[in-house]
């Protein structure tokens, strides 16, 4: 990268994410990844890369503990688009000892097990699928949460030491909407059951009237705190 990271953001602050996707895919060949939790902003990212033909692999986390939807929007995705999603599971020893020790709903008790448990179920398959690659596209939006009002179009993520691009970070709960209805974009059909942002089923439910868009992720827990580590 020839341009620093404060350069790039100059670059593309009033760009379509179609254009920063586009010059990201061009200029990083083999060497840039797209995760998808299957929320409707990574759907829309998703969307977007099929349909200009851009060559940038897809991958999601399985932590085990998902929505049935998740996984039946997943096989229509894959049908739409003609793609192959890659699947990255938690390691298998490191679960059982978790659960061994702590208990099946460890991630009720306090902040600290939650932590733990996205570690062992997201955090450590995110380095394998992020391992050799140096651009990491992902579905942040500053909407979403409190935790992510500071982020940047492009950043530099230190802990994996690699250029993370949120191509739809200024997208607002309406242009984001809008996009989807007029692309005819398939989402899960959680979303229509008031659940705006989802990851695995225990520490998911749906939001009530009036609260914050991030508010049905971790409910038992302060705002501050609801960063599952993958985007810290």
């Amino acid at each position: 990268m020839n341009e620093s990271i404060d350069e790039l953001n100059l670059r593309f602050w009033n760009s379509s994410p179609v254009d920063i996707l586009s010059w990201f895919a061009t200029g990083y060949p083999g060497k840039i990844t797209f995760s998808s939790s299957l929320g409707a902003e990574d759907q829309v990212i998703t969307h977007i890369l099929a349909r200009n033909n851009l060559n940038v692999p897809i991958f999601t986390l399985d932590t085990g503990r998902l929505f049935q939807e998740t996984y039946d929007l997943m096989q229509i995705t894959e049908k739409k688009y003609g793609i192959r999603i890659t699947v990255f599971f938690p390691d298998a020893s490191q679960v059982e000892e978790m659960v061994a020790e702590k208990g099946i709903n460890l991630f009720y008790e306090s902040v600290e097990n939650r932590k733990l448990c996205c570690h062992i179920r997201k955090i450590e398959p995110l380095k394998r699928a992020l391992h050799g690659m140096e651009v990491w596209v992902t579905g942040l939006r500053r909407a979403q949460s409190v935790t992510r009002q500071d982020s940047q179009l492009i950043e530099w993520d230190p802990s994996h030491e690699m250029i993370k691009v949120n191509p739809l970070l200024g997208w607002t709960n309406d242009e984001l909407w809008g996009y989807i209805e007029k692309n005819n974009i398939p989402v899960s059909d959680l979303h229509r059951k008031g659940y705006p942002s989802i990851g695995c089923l225990p520490c998911t439910r749906a939001m009530q009237p009036g609260e914050d868009v991030r508010a049905g992720r971790w409910w038992w827990e302060l705002p501050q705190f609801k960063e599952c580590g993958l985007h810290q």
